[in-house]
C-alpha cells in the first residue's frame, strides 16, 4: 500500500503539552478528609466521578456535590476545584513556540480527556502567560467533556477526524498513554507514545525520520 506523507498531527493535552502531576490532587483531597481515597472500593468510585466529568455526563456543580458527598464535609466549590486541579502545572514556553513552528507546515489538533472545570483554568493561565487564547494554538480543540466521549473509545477518534475533515492515514497522533495510542492506531492513524514531558526530545526526530522517507509502495 501507499505510505501517505504527515500532514496533520493530533496531540493530547496533559503529559503531552501540558505538564500534570496526579498525584498533587490525590494529596488535596486527602487533605480536605477524603482519607480512604485509597482503598480499592472508595478508589473506583472516585475513578468513575472523574471520568464521569470528563465525559460531560456529570456537570461542575454535580461533580462537586458529589465530592462533598464522598467527603462527608461541606466543602467551598473553590476548594474542591482548587483541590482538583492541583495536577495542573505548567506549559514550557519552548513547547509553546515549537508548536507555534510546527503549524506552520502541519495542520496541528488537540484532543485531550479534560473537563470543564481544568479547561477553564488551564486556557485562563494560558492566556495570562502567552498573551493570547489556547484555542489559536490549535485548528481545533477537541475536548471530552464537549464531545460526550473519552480516549481510548474508538468513536472520539472517528468524530475528530471526521469534524476536522482529515484522514486517519495522513494523520500523526500523539499521547503519553499507551491505550489511547493502540486506539488510535486501530483507526489507521500513525502514532507516537512518549513518555510524560518528552515531547520536545521525540517529535522532532521522529518527524525529521519520517519526512526523510518518500511516500512509497509497500
Amino acid at each position: 500500500m501507499t505510505v501517505q506523507p504527515i500532514r496533520n498531527i493530533i496531540f493530547d493535552l496533559g503529559g503531552v503539552i501540558l505538564n500534570i502531576n496526579p498525584q498533587l490532587t490525590v494529596d488535596e483531597f486527602r487533605k480536605l478528609g477524603w482519607s480512604d481515597f485509597y482503598e480499592e472500593n472508595k478508589k473506583s468510585l472516585a475513578r468513575e466521578l472523574f471520568f464521569q466529568l470528563e465525559q460531560g455526563n456529570s456537570s461542575p456543580g454535580a461533580f462537586r456535590d458529589a465530592v462533598r458527598a464522598m467527603i462527608n464535609v461541606q466543602i467551598k466549590d473553590s476548594s474542591i476545584d482548587e483541590a482538583w486541579s492541583a495536577m495542573i502545572l505548567d506549559i514550557p514556553k519552548e513547547r509553546i513556540r515549537y508548536l507555534e513552528e510546527l503549524k506552520k507546515g502541519y495542520r496541528i489538533f488537540l484532543l485531550s480527556n479534560t473537563n470543564e472545570i481544568h479547561r477553564l483554568k488551564f486556557h485562563r493561565e494560558f492566556e495570562n502567560e502567552f498573551g493570547y487564547s489556547f484555542y489559536d494554538l490549535f485548528e481545533r480543540n477537541f475536548y471530552s467533556h464537549e464531545m460526550g466521549l473519552r480516549k481510548p473509545n474508538p468513536e472520539i477518534y472517528d468524530k475528530a477526524l471526521k469534524e476536522a475533515g482529515i484522514l486517519a492515514e495522513e494523520t500523526l497522533f500523539i499521547d503519553d498513554m499507551a491505550e489511547n495510542t493502540e486506539a488510535a492506531k486501530g483507526l489507521g492513524m500513525r502514532v507516537l507514545h512518549i513518555e510524560p514531558g518528552k515531547l520536545m526530545e521525540v517529535l522532532p526526530e521522529y518527524l525529521e525520520r519520517f519526512d526523510s522517507y518518500p511516500a512509497s509502495d509497500c
